[in-house]
């Protein structure tokens, strides 16, 4: 206590202020709360998140879970998926992810404590950081996984587990066996430099089903209203009946439609029909791809940019819609080719 009335009347204040401060909280919802604690957690971060370079999703056994390497190099899972293959709550309190003591929701019971190692402990931190496509998320480093995992496993052998964590534990089983069948096969692909050649086996296994040497009969795939479409967009005046087109149309019907089929169909297309050295192309692109799965990847293609273009009022918005629909290679899920017979 001072003696000076003014500081007094100070330190008064400061005390109700305090007072008022705590029953406001206390009188806001947990959601509101958990909201302003996230909210207050984001402004810490300033320019702190690193950005992602390039993101996914890892199916591991019956699950999956949402990846991103960083332009520093870590590789990290995402938080919220983490939290629902484990079993527990759709996001994480506060959105932090993290509870009493600083530990992960999944690992915040006493019981577990002494199962987690020093190793886990090194990389339990949430990670600030923000996804390809904008915005700000939570994850952590890819090696928490299966640390996570022994934790449960461990605690289970000792018969220390809680009957609420068995669910959890029995999770954790199916990703370690999971994890340990992809670890070996990456293991030995890596020692044996098969990596590369099964990235190329499976590039020509798309070329199989995409593209053949032999030429097909010309057949007309791009419909009128395609080209009236796009036309109407650029501004040019559009004469029904002809063939004749503008040569920037060639450009824009690569990047509509061929660009978008899988990566390495357009390249192996562009050395099957080189241009003349007169710059033009004896044959059509699509004459070069297989009936039962390129030409229909391609008409499928060609009627959804189509519809795109017929609802589109002008250009930009054209160009809007289909970055959203299309987005780059990177961003895009892998494409998988089913080997079952019809």
């Amino acid at each position: 206590m001072t003696d000076n009335p003014k500081l007094k009347i100070n330190d008064d204040a400061g005390d109700a202020a305090s007072k008022g401060g705590r029953a406001r909280a206390e009188g806001l919802s947990s959601a509101r709360r958990s909201e302003i604690a996230r909210e207050a957690a984001l402004a810490r971060w300033g320019d702190s998140a690193t950005t992602a370079i390039n993101d996914g999703s890892l199916a591991i056994g019956n699950r999956e879970i949402r990846c991103a390497v960083l332009a520093d190099g870590r590789r990290v899972l995402s938080q919220q998926t983490v939290l629902q293959t484990l079993g527990r709550a759709r996001s994480a309190k506060g959105r932090q992810g993290s509870e009493a003591g600083g530990l992960p929701p999944f690992l915040a019971a006493l019981n577990l404590e002494p199962f987690i190692s020093d190793e886990l402990r090194a990389v339990m931190a949430p990670i600030p950081y923000r996804p390809v496509t904008g915005g700000r998320a939570w994850g952590y480093q890819a090696e928490i996984l299966p640390l996570v995992c022994d934790v449960y496993l461990e605690a289970d052998s000792a018969g220390k587990l809680l009957k609420s964590q068995r669910p959890i534990a029995e999770i954790c089983g199916i990703l370690v066996r999971s994890l340990a069948k992809v670890g070996i096969i990456a293991l030995v692909d890596e020692a044996t430099g098969y990596q590369d050649i099964r990235a190329r086996d499976e590039l020509q296994k798309i070329l199989e089903y995409y593209v053949q040497a032999e030429l097909r009969p010309w057949l007309k795939m791009f419909p009128d209203e395609f080209f009236e479409q796009i036309y109407r967009l650029q501004g040019w005046e559009y004469k029904p009946g002809t063939s004749k087109r503008t040569p920037y149309v060639g450009k824009l019907v690569i990047k509509y439609v061929y660009e978008q089929l899988p990566p390495g169909v357009l390249d192996e297309l562009r050395e099957l029909n080189p241009k003349t050295p007169k710059g033009w192309r004896r044959h059509k692109h699509h004459q070069y791809l297989t009936d039962n799965i390129g030409n229909r990847h391609l008409e499928k293609q060609i009627s959804t940019v189509t519809t795109l273009m017929r609802i589109s009022s002008s250009k930009a918005e054209f160009e809007d819609i289909f970055e959203r629909a299309f987005p780059p290679p990177q961003m895009r899920m892998p494409l998988i080719l089913d080997d079952r017979p019809e």
